[in-house]
């Protein structure tokens, strides 16, 4: 079927907010929903029977708890991936953040992450899937991959991790449950999207070495092991160019470099040249802004190609053809789903701390604190916000176990309420354990503005305090979106469980945990400082005029802390469970060229089971570093019951221990020793060995401007250059030390007006003789 001009430029925009543009019979508008934790597909009409019941934390469901709970302001800076065009109903919420079709709201990706769990990724994924095909969605827009460079970043709660290969596990294990049943995903923001601050126009100032070695390989990953069918660029401009008109980024990096066949889509609002966009290798413009005659215009006055449309269309149409065949229900398993997001909740929060008043037992008074506990914050705001098929909350669960009091002791607003406080403490001073649930409240943190402080609300850790003073054991539980800094009240708290985000379960996971039902078993994915300005990117986060520099370079998270030795809250990759678990027999196992097979013994050395996240590092102990100290390259969650032992097995390639060359424009591994660690977070290293790498065989190109240095650690140009030393200087043996020691780094050309015999025309000769000898 030809399509005619017009046509053409059409199916390179939607037809509305959420739908691609059909044409005749042939191309059907595709649906496209929010995700990447829950489906949120807009209200219709069809979707408001009459006597219909309305879910918990939906717009007419104000007076439930969950409700209570969020700000539900329709003044909220957040808009939807993002400000789509204001076609639908009409009610001031164009997007329907809160009036979508109820479905299950699982562990945001901050939870999710946490996990360390990929094999659970795929099966959240999965019914991810199953409930799109149910509410008629062909591609889910997620999951979100950007790292997290500052905690501040509003958005945090809807991405992986600080590390980039953890990130792109778990993010490719989620596309990967999400096609597994015919449904699209669509991987985002690509790429460089680590701020909500003028996120829709500042410039990611980023060096070539860290782009490629932090803020791409995820995507890397997703791209040439899951084959996402879409992705969707990035608002902001990287390196003075816009995501959306970035040839390089689009079509250079993705699709030439990194084999992606599929569709790239824009996101909500991001395109600002569609001619110039579509020339760099953008699919789709979402929503529309009826500029489609632009195209038009641009082909006909020879400024576009046409061929570049039909490159276009075809991307949609094979993106049609992909999801044509998906499952297809009528609906789903909702307390099937419910338990996978409660199960998956409980895998992702973490036991920061613990003295052992954890797990909680029945016998001892114990009083639930904290508004939080009946009122749970269970996901961020903004375009990821689901209406969930129910809610649970933690006080339900503890009070029939327990037979414990309850004292909400603050408002979630913040604000100062001295009765609800004193009320707190009466009932925390007659009990044994108080178990107070703390964290942030939806206002403080969201898609389309950043925080500007990781501390809890000031009422909040005065509550804790005065807790501390009249109870002698004290339980604190967390709930946040974007870490927080526990360095100035966890003295006052017995044990700390991280419960971050968890979703529509998330409520009774977290007395699963705090029971002792489960023990935790979630680990963290982001370093928690001793304070924020402890951040590598603290001085750069979120930039001004236009423009934030990443000065921090690879240094982020742990990488930079490691290399350091600063000292932390918490490392990245810590957790505690209920049990205990040993290390041994590390066995380092070259296989091949630049392959090492690693393995090591897992140990259940408690009472209970439990399950262990066993990390991989590769590490590199420099006296003046180059590189970070050591480097995330592998993991397994292992379950195990008392006295039992596992053997893991792991493995690392040359890529492992590459760095990005920006000379030779590719990935190098340099010959040499580094160190095989394993432990249980990045500070916890049990057990290490030390392999050795051949490298890769590259020698570096020598050019006149090569040093003296350079030329003479080269395998052909040190011998090539001595021969011709010794011929011209026959004493150049006894040169002073420290002469020769400045010598080294001034280029070879320079040496031409100090008398040594090197002239221009002999460094030619020299630089002819090392290419024509080039092993």
């Amino acid at each position: 079927m030809t399509f005619t001009l017009p046509e053409k430029a059409s199916l390179t925009s939607g037809s509305d907010t959420w739908r691609t543009t059909a044409v005749r019979d042939v191309l059907p508008a595709l649906t496209l929903s929010d995700g990447p934790h829950g489906i949120r597909r807009q209200r219709t009409a069809s979707d408001r029977p009459s006597g219909s019941r309305d879910a918990p934390g939906s717009s007419a469901s104000s007076g439930s708890p969950a409700a209570a709970g969020s700000s539900g302001s329709s003044g909220s800076p957040a808009a939807a991936d993002s400000s789509g065009s204001p076609e639908s109903s009409g009610s001031g919420d164009a997007l329907g953040l809160r009036d979508s079709v109820p479905a299950t709201c699982f562990p945001p990706a901050v939870a999710l992450g946490s996990s360390w769990d990929p094999a659970l990724a795929r099966r959240v994924g999965a019914a991810l899937a199953r409930e799109a095909s149910a509410l008629g969605v062909d591609v889910v827009l997620g999951p979100g991959v950007n790292i997290k460079r500052s905690p501040l970043c509003g958005r945090n709660f809807e991405y992986f991790s600080e590390d980039p290969y953890l990130t792109g596990v778990m993010g490719a294990a989620v596309v990967t449950g999400i096609q597994s049943r015919g449904v699209g995903a669509c991987v985002k923001h690509f790429a460089v999207n680590n701020q909500e601050t003028d996120r829709m126009r500042v410039s990611a100032d980023v060096d070539e070495q860290t782009l490629r070695e932090i803020y791409l390989p995820a995507f890397e990953r997703i791209v040439r092991e899951a084959r996402p069918y879409a992705v969707m660029c990035a608002y902001n401009r990287v390196n003075g160019v816009y995501a959306a008109q970035n040839r390089w980024l689009l079509t250079g990096l993705l699709r030439d470099e990194w084999g992606f066949d599929g569709l790239v889509m824009s996101d909500w609002g991001a395109v600002n040249d569609r001619v110039a966009a579509l020339e760099a290798g953008l699919d789709l413009e979402m929503p529309p802004t009826g500029t489609d005659e632009e195209i038009v215009a641009a082909v006909r006055a020879g400024r576009l190609p046409e061929s570049v449309l039909d490159v276009a269309n075809a991307r949609l149409l094979r993106l049609a053809e992909r999801v044509r065949d998906r499952e297809r229900h009528d609906g789903w398993d909702e307390e099937a789903h419910h338990e996978l997001a409660r199960e998956a909740a409980r895998a992702g929060a973490v036991l920061l701390k613990n003295d052992g008043v954890l797990p909680l037992a029945p016998g001892p008074r114990v009083a639930v604190l904290g508004e939080l506990a009946r009122t749970p914050r269970y996901q961020g705001h903004g375009s990821s916000h689901v209406v969930p098929t129910r809610l649970d909350d933690a006080l339900e669960p503890l009070r029939a176990a327990l037979d414990a009091a309850f004292a909400p002791g603050y408002r979630l607003d913040g604000a100062p309420d001295a009765e609800l406080a004193r009320e707190a403490v009466e009932t925390a001073a007659a009990a044994e354990v108080a178990v107070l649930f703390l964290g942030l409240p939806e206002s403080a943190e969201s898609e389309g503005f950043d925080r500007t402080s990781i501390e809890l609300p000031a009422v909040q850790v005065e509550l804790l305090r005065r807790v501390a003073e009249v109870c002698p054991r004290v339980v604190v539980v967390l709930s946040n979106g974007g870490l927080v800094s526990v360095a100035e009240w966890q003295e006052h708290a017995s044990a700390v469980l991280e419960g971050w985000l968890l979703g529509q379960a998330g409520g009774s996971a977290l007395a699963d945990l705090l029971l002792g039902t489960h023990s935790p078993s979630g680990r963290l994915t982001e370093t928690i400082p001793l304070r924020l300005a402890d951040v590598p990117s603290h001085l750069h986060f979120p930039g001004s005029g236009g423009h934030v520099r990443y000065g921090e370079g690879r240094y982020v998270g742990y990488r930079h802390h490691d290399t350091l030795g600063t000292e932390v809250a918490y490392p990245f990759g810590h957790g505690l469970t209920y049990s205990r678990f040993a290390y041994s027999g590390l066995e380092v196992r070259e296989t091949g060229t630049n392959e090492w097979a690693v393995e090591f013994t897992v140990t259940n050395t408690g009472d209970r089971f439990a399950e262990e996240v066993a990390q991989l590092y590769v590490g590199f102990a420099e006296e003046h570093p180059s590189r970070p100290r050591r480097e995330l390259r592998g993991f397994a969650k292992v379950g195990l019951e008392p006295g039992a032992g596992e053997r893991v097995r792991l493995t690392l390639t040359g890529r492992d221990l590459a760095q990005w060359s920006v000379a030779d424009g590719g990935w190098r591994v340099t010959s040499g020793s580094f160190l095989v660690e394993v432990g249980a977070s990045s500070r916890d290293i049990r057990l290490t060995a030390e392999a050795h790498t051949p490298g890769d065989g590259h020698v570096a190109e020598l050019t006149e401007m090569s040093t003296l240095g350079e030329w003479l650690a080269h395998p052909v140009g040190g011998r090539v250059l001595r021969e011709r030393l010794a011929a011209g200087l026959p004493d150049a043996g006894k040169t002073d030390p420290a002469l020769l020691k400045l010598a080294l780094g001034i280029p070879l050309i320079k040496f031409r007006t100090f008398g040594l015999g090197l002239t221009a025309q002999t460094v030619n000769d020299l630089v002819t003789a090392v290419r024509s000898e080039r092993p």
